[in-house]
């Protein structure tokens, strides 16, 4: 008997963790026995393209990555699902060559969607109008990708900050019970993953529907046994608490590195941005983490050239930023979205000058990042190693997040080893000795 040939299917994912969790959990929904998953390098029968919508520049990466498919196989299917499809459902419909269109909740059913789909029928869009009152929430983590697995324990916002789309894109903040996370843990022991990274749209938010805490979900992931290392994915300034700070410190397989957003340095911008706190409590919360654990790594996110920032509101954040023991920042200009509050402000600042703003802030970051490596140097760590190799390294992370790199060695791969951070190579990682 003759089986039909399976069919190639590739997954691209743009944005965040969150959404490569989600897509690994996609593309395990497809049967092994019609489907066999390839690279978005290969020529493939299907296309999922996973996406994302917090940026203008996010769009523009979705639809060049339908145009290089559809350009690569032009009789192949392409499925764009996600938070841009989410809003923007009619507008990516409108590109040729798309045949799916699914929002954030139904793309979990894409499986069931695509199976009878044919190319050349009209695109077909599958999205909730709103999410508004969505208490639905999907598990998903990520495994078979990366050597490490990202865990959704988390999803939706109810923060409405004045430049974000996510909470239209994904609806009320919901989380499953611990249980459920406790369960998808152990699958993921179960894989032989080492490294767990929690995340979410808003983690610090987590319990919210269940009447549980973050903590109560960290004390209960600690009990999984076969996963060695835990790391908090991004943290809301006003969410990480004496509690969490405290519990990380006493328990070292939750990593000492620590993502939180300020977006600005400014309190009159974050005002604007009708963000939860003031500078203040972000660098008070710095202090308390370095307090505790002298090494951890320690990262942000700005926002520069929001309407309003003028030059001395942005030279007084930058002065701020220059202050605070920062590991590294994440450098965004401003961009306008639809449906936003943000959109009406007064004060509109020329790109030009976000990008010079941007660029002065992204050369402190290098700053901060190389004096983090050089506080680093002789320092004991744990390192988990990834399985790609690189000119002939292979690489891997400490826990405050140090990327270090060490000669091939393929027996290395996804284990964790203790070694010495020696100095700074060429490439901006470290060199190590491994003692262990």
């Amino acid at each position: 008997m003759n089986y039909p040939a399976r069919k190639k299917i590739a997954f691209h994912t743009l944005g965040c963790k969150l959404n490569f969790a989600e897509t690994s959990t996609i593309s395990r929904s497809f049967p092994e026995d019609k489907y066999e998953k390839v690279s978005t390098g290969q020529k493939a029968d299907i296309y999922v393209i996973n996406t994302c919508s917090v940026t203008d520049a996010a769009d523009k990466k979705c639809r060049q990555a339908i145009r290089k498919f559809i350009n690569m196989s032009p009789d192949a299917i392409i499925a764009v699902v996600g938070c841009y499809a989410q809003l923007k459902p009619e507008i990516i419909a409108s590109i040729p060559g798309v045949d799916l269109v699914l929002g954030v909740n139904e793309r979990f059913n894409i499986a069931y969607y695509i199976e009878s789909l044919k190319k050349k029928s009209p695109c077909l869009i599958y999205s909730s109008s709103s999410l508004a009152s969505s208490d639905k929430f999907i598990p998903s983590f990520s495994a078979g990708d990366r050597t490490r697995s990202f865990l959704k324990i988390q999803d939706g916002c109810d923060y409405w900050c004045a430049y974000c789309t996510i909470p239209l894109a994904r609806g009320p903040s919901r989380n499953p019970e611990i249980a459920t996370l406790v369960d998808q843990a152990m699958e993921i022991a179960a894989r032989g993953i080492k490294e767990i990274v929690l995340t979410g749209i808003n983690i610090g938010d987590f319990g919210k529907t269940t009447n549980d805490s973050l903590i109560d979900l960290m004390t209960e992931l600690l009990k999984v046994p076969g996963i060695e290392r835990y790391r908090i994915s991004s943290i809301e300034p006003n969410l990480i608490t004496d509690e969490i700070i405290e519990f990380i410190s006493n328990n070292p397989r939750f990593l000492p590195h620590f993502h939180i957003p300020l977006q600005s340095g400014s309190d009159k911008i974050l005002r604007l941005m009708k963000r939860r706190y003031s500078r203040d409590l972000f660098r008070e919360r710095v202090e308390t983490i370095t307090g505790k654990l002298q090494y951890a790594g320690i990262g942000t996110d700005i926002i520069t050239g929001f309407p309003g920032e003028s030059e001395k509101d942005f030279e007084d954040a930058f002065r701020f930023l220059e202050e605070l023991p920062l590991s590294y920042l994440h450098v965004f200009p401003y961009s306008e979205r639809p449906a936003t509050h943000a959109i009406n402000l007064p004060g509109k600042v020329k790109n030009q000058e976000k990008e010079k703003r941007s660029k002065k802030l992204l050369e402190l970051s290098d700053e901060k990042h190389r004096k983090f490596l050089e506080n680093n140097i002789g320092q004991v760590a744990e390192v988990l190693f990834e399985k790609v190799r690189s000119a002939g390294m292979i690489t891997g992370l400490t826990g405050n997040y140090i990327r270090v790199e060490y000669p091939w060695q393929s027996n290395l791969a996804e284990k964790i080893r203790k070694v010495r951070l020696k100095d700074i190579s060429p490439t901006g990682r470290m060199s190590i000795d491994i003692i262990d």
